[in-house]
């Protein structure tokens, strides 16, 4: 293979600790100094293509700036998603003054890691994983990556391959991804690497001590490690008329190709909470023509999770674009013939809609365990290495929304309902699957895009004593600090991508600047993390 090498710094360009994005033959780099060393890897971050020079170098990672993806500076293999690619890594060397730079004569800003081949005469084990979403797709590239040669079964009761739900209320609904992008990768990438994908495929019951697992059409497997990650179900509207016709959920990409079929025709929409995926759905529905009223028993979004200042704030955004809200109010009926053409509120107000989103929430979807101790919410309650603590289960494994797990920092158990957190605690659970002993210790990440105002959020706070603000609420430019017990559990920020990226290495390593340096203003975030 042609190479070109290029000189891209002298020897004292960079001092430890720093990074620069350089161009090589068209190739983008990003160059980085640590303990004397020089490295070179990938300029963009493989999820969504961040530029990683404007991330957080600390010890021998970067952290993406965008969604605080992590990845080795001396590889380029990703340690933590969102993402499943890692980048790719370029020789370095430095002769007399200059650093130089050696890459192919073309190469990818993205690369997939080596993989086991599936021997059974080798490994006669199957591992299954229920569920297609984030966490069951990285747990089903991690066992093969780590070296796992047996049989690997991913079980979806959707018609399609792992995609990126994420997109599903907002990019994939206003069209700035299309359906051939959804897919975290293509078919034949699982054909290739020997993982059988089962479409179309509803678990009706898992005997958690015979390890078996049946399905809907009476077939039945057996499994020496099982992964549960079927993820939530979305909470139906139980009010009479909800049988109507264009009345939806929003949890598949089925489902958002019936919101936008109706979209199509419709001039208002009416959106039943004001959830993430609620607000989001508005957000894009508006963006799409659509008129839209938002119905919900709060009087402030999203008030118990980010607090009623920032909540404030995503109200006002979707006003000064058209959203109406009602406020403090439910839905008590739905009126129309055969399909919905209003809903009445326990005020009795009557709002006319051509259709109906219903964003209530969800629900772990494990109806189908049997022997298990579920906890009240029906979560499976899991340790620190994801394997079921339920007395009496063996080799059974969650991860995603449905698992209650011990919070790092606070020590109590926690369910989180985030993509991010799910795809890496699908990788966390492969490790363990394989007889390692890993513990899931990541930040939980998520972030939402309503309108032109971005939300990052770090960390997980349930309550809070107090929030310290810094910067300018009412510009849109911040970061809030949620304390509780003069510890910050939390923080949500906007247009503070690069010190938000600082602030999960921080979590991680347990270095969190103490809410006193916070109150008064004198921190430096970015500076503490690398």
């Amino acid at each position: 293979m042609q190479k070109n090498e290029a000189v891209v710094a002298k020897v004292n360009d960079l001092q430890d600790g720093e990074k620069r994005q350089v161009t090589v033959n068209e190739t983008d780099i990003l160059l980085v100094r640590s303990n004397g060393e020089y490295y070179a890897i990938g300029a963009y971050c493989t999820h969504y293509q961040a530029p990683l020079a404007d991330g957080i170098l600390s010890g021998n990672h970067i952290i993406c700036p965008w969604h605080n993806a992590y990845f080795q500076i001396d590889t380029g293999d990703q340690q933590e998603p969102p993402g499943l690619d890692s980048l790719p890594c370029y020789s370095v060397h430095v002769e007399n003054e200059d650093v130089i730079v050696t890459i192919p004569q073309s190469c990818s800003q993205t690369r997939t890691r080596a993989m086991a081949e599936y021997n059974s005469e080798i490994d006669k084990r199957t591992f299954i994983i229920l569920g297609a979403g984030a966490a069951g797709a990285h747990a089903a590239e991690t066992l093969r990556v780590e070296g796992f040669q047996g049989r690997v079964v991913m079980v979806t009761q959707e018609d399609q391959i792992p995609y990126d739900r994420t997109c599903l209320s907002k990019d994939y609904f206003t069209g700035k991804v299309n359906k051939e992008q959804l897919p975290l990768r293509a078919p034949e990438f699982y054909q290739e690497h020997n993982i059988k994908v089962l479409l179309n495929k509803q678990v009706v019951h898992v005997d958690a001590k015979a390890k078996t697992v049946t399905f809907a059409d009476g077939e039945s497997l057996n499994y020496d490690a099982l992964l549960v990650a079927t993820g939530g179900k979305a909470r139906q509207l139980d009010v009479d008329g909800a049988d109507l016709k264009n009345i939806f959920t929003l949890r598949s990409a089925t489902d958002t190709e019936s919101i936008l079929t109706a979209a199509s025709r419709a001039s208002h929409a009416v959106v039943i909470g004001s959830s993430f995926i609620g607000m989001e759905a508005a957000s894009s529905l508006t963006q799409r023509g659509v008129k839209v009223t938002v119905i919900s028993p709060d009087s402030i979004p999203f008030k118990k999770i980010l607090g009623e200042e920032i909540g404030q704030i995503f109200k006002q955004v979707h006003e000064d674009n058209g959203v109406t809200f009602k406020t403090g109010r439910k839905v008590t009926r739905v009126e129309g013939n055969d399909t919905v053409e209003a809903v009445i509120l326990d005020n009795q107000e009557r709002i006319p809609t051509d259709m109906l989103v219903v964003g209530i929430g969800v629900q772990p979807a494990t109806d189908f365990l049997e022997g298990i101790d579920l906890n009240q919410d029906k979560s499976i309650p899991v340790n620190e290495h994801l394997l079921c603590t339920a007395e009496g289960i063996e080799d059974l494994y969650a991860a995603g929304d449905i698992a209650r797990f011990p919070d790092r920092r606070t020590g109590k158990d926690t369910r989180v309902e985030h993509w991010r957190i799910a795809a890496q605690q699908g990788r966390i659970a492969a490790h363990n699957m394989l007889g390692k002993s890993v513990r899931f210790q990541t930040v939980p990440v998520f972030w939402t895009m309503q309108f032109d105002f971005p939300l990052r959020y770090v960390g997980h706070a349930k309550e809070w004593d107090e929030i310290i603000v810094d910067g300018d609420l009412q510009k849109r430019e911040f970061i809030v600090f949620y304390v509780k017990d003069n510890q910050v559990l939390a923080a949500a920020s906007s247009k503070r991508d690069t010190e938000t990226a600082a602030i999960t290495e921080l979590m991680r390593l347990n270095k969190m600047p103490h809410p006193d340096t916070l109150r008064q203003g004198n921190f430096d975030l970015i500076g503490q993390a690398g």
